[in-house]
């Protein structure tokens, strides 16, 4: 449970933190948005450290799923656009993939 905690809060850090650039750089917001942008995206890295794992690049792997489905929640939340079908097979396939990585056997 700690963990999901962590990829969750990662993973807004984190788009957070790209959006504030995307909308600096393709939709003409005032500059002063990198400045929130950057320091979501320490606080993205910060977070992502805190999770319960042996290896970093394991943690990255799985991360990798949350991350797709936080960004279709945001693309809907924040954006205002509802992901269709092929954006929740595709965040489901990345979910899945992630819990493979996390609760695969290991010997």
């Amino acid at each position: 449970m700690r963990t999901a905690l962590f990829f969750a809060a990662a993973a807004f850090f984190e788009i957070a933190g790209c959006f504030a650039f995307w909308a600096v750089v393709r939709n003409g917001a005032s500059a002063l948005w990198l400045a929130p942008g950057v320091v979501s995206l320490i606080a993205f890295g910060a977070v992502l450290t805190q999770v319960d794992a042996a290896m970093a690049g394991r943690a990255f792997a799985a991360y990798g799923g949350v991350y797709v489905a936080a960004s279709l929640i945001w693309l809907w939340a924040v954006e205002g656009f509802r992901p269709d079908r092929w954006d929740m097979m595709g965040g489901a396939v990345c979910v899945l993939g992630a819990a493979i990585v996390v609760f695969g056997p290991r010997g």
